[in-house]
């Protein structure tokens, strides 16, 4: 038996903000999501899988129309004339209590209840599925728990959206632990909400969160897609990562400290690009820069940032198929670092603020909500990637304020103010 493990499709996410960048591949960008739903259906058709299992946030909530649930349809009845089940539950973006639009879905979809656990078996293929979904967004109660017993004789799988204990950027919907699943006798546990692929444990039971299909922004880098499972006459399952991904997001961290001037910086930039270029193979790159070290270069790369980074965006036009889409300095003076120089005591000040800051995220919520004008921001400026809501924009905002402030301090030309 051949199953598909998907989870955290967002059919149709906005992608806010590309606009604010000259140059972005925006469509390109935004029809990643469908065309990673297209390759994984393509992929199920191929390996003849016996079922496909999604784990929530099939959509990215309400649909801006119907044109959004049709699609999902279409790929879906593709699966249906090849005799492939599906079976799903609905995650907090795509709850009962987000959704008002709905169509009808192919006979071979099976949603399941949100109002109680339940079980769909297989006989033809010895499998059992049991699952729930949300019922509203914010689910807080413990679902696991009341997941049925396992059924004699068949390779049993749970479907559940959950972010289990807690996961960094995501919110603890249908909390529960390691220890709560395994308890249930379960021989695979398809999970869904935590966007970043995880093998949380191996065999009796395998506990996975195969991550989403398609990263959507920056901090989602490096290969997505979906966990094949392959079930062998002894209900024993080997599982593989597949990727599907059509835009790969991937951050570049360059180490500058060995350059003695701008070209050596550009040069390992280039180096960076091609490695990354490579591993993408045919996908579109979509790359953050971020120069780091102490280097002879600093005071070059700060006197003219604005021509650096367009001198990078040209560099990475010398490659097809590459967009960068933020370059960030955060370089140090070389011989100040070699000195072990002590900062004066602004930049000690702002250094221990910025450290306190960073370890308490209600502090920094409160001190951007501060900010004249903030709070009567038109709505519109999301689109724009203003965010002062999102937890992930904040810490972002405020890292670039840090490095601002600090190269403001000790100056470009060496000396310090």
């Amino acid at each position: 038996m051949k199953l598909l493990h998907a989870a955290d499709l967002h059919i149709d996410s906005p992608l806010r903000g590309l606009s604010g960048y000259e140059g972005a591949p925006a469509a390109q960008i935004r029809g990643a999501a469908r065309r990673a739903v297209v390759n994984l259906v393509d992929l199920a058709l191929t390996e003849a899988v016996d079922a496909v299992l999604l784990a929530g946030d099939i959509y990215d909530g309400d649909w801006k129309d119907y044109h959004t649930g049709l699609f999902f349809g279409v790929q879906m009845r593709r699966l249906e004339e090849a005799g492939i089940r599906v079976l799903l539950v609905a995650g907090n973006h795509d709850a009962d209590s987000r959704i008002t639009r709905e169509l009808r879905l192919p006979a071979n979809v099976h949603r399941f209840s949100t109002a109680r656990p339940e079980t769909v078996v297989f006989e033809d293929l010895g499998l059992a599925v049991h699952g729930q979904g949300f019922a509203v967004r914010d689910v807080t109660d413990n679902l696991a728990l009341a997941y049925p017993a396992p059924r004699g004789g068949m390779f049993n799988v749970g479907l559940l959206h959950t972010a289990l204990t807690g996961a960094e950027g995501h919110a603890t919907y249908a909390p529960c632990s390691v220890g709560d699943l395994v308890s249930r006798g379960y021989d695979y546990w398809a999970l869904g909400h935590v966007h970043a692929r995880e093998v949380v444990h191996e065999r009796e039971p395998w506990i996975v969160f195969p991550g989403n299909i398609q990263g959507r922004h920056a901090r989602e880098t490096g290969p997505k897609g979906a966990t094949l499972i392959t079930v062998d006459d002894h209900g024993r399952a080997a599982v593989e990562h597949r990727d599907l991904d059509v835009v790969r997001w991937a951050r570049l961290d360059v180490d500058a400290s060995a350059a003695g001037g701008v070209d050596d910086v550009l040069d390992l930039v280039r180096r960076a690009l091609a490695e990354q270029r490579g591993a993408a193979g045919d996908r579109l790159l979509a790359g953050r820069v971020r120069i780091t070290g102490a280097t002879d270069a600093h005071e070059a790369l700060w006197r003219d940032e604005r021509r650096f980074v367009f001198e990078t965006r040209a560099l990475a036009a010398e490659f097809s198929g590459v967009w960068l889409e933020k370059i960030r300095l955060e370089t140090r003076h070389a011989d100040l670092a070699d000195a072990g120089f002590e900062m004066p005591t602004l930049v000690e000040d702002l250094a221990r603020t910025a450290k306190a800051l960073r370890a308490d995220p209600t502090a920094l919520e409160q001190l951007v909500r501060t900010v004249p004008g903030m709070r009567t921001l038109d709505p519109k400026v999301a689109e724009e990637g203003i965010a002062p809501a999102d937890a992930a924009w904040r810490a972002d905002i405020f890292e670039q304020a840090v490095e601002l402030l600090t190269a403001l301090v000790t100056g470009t030309d060496g000396e310090h103010a």
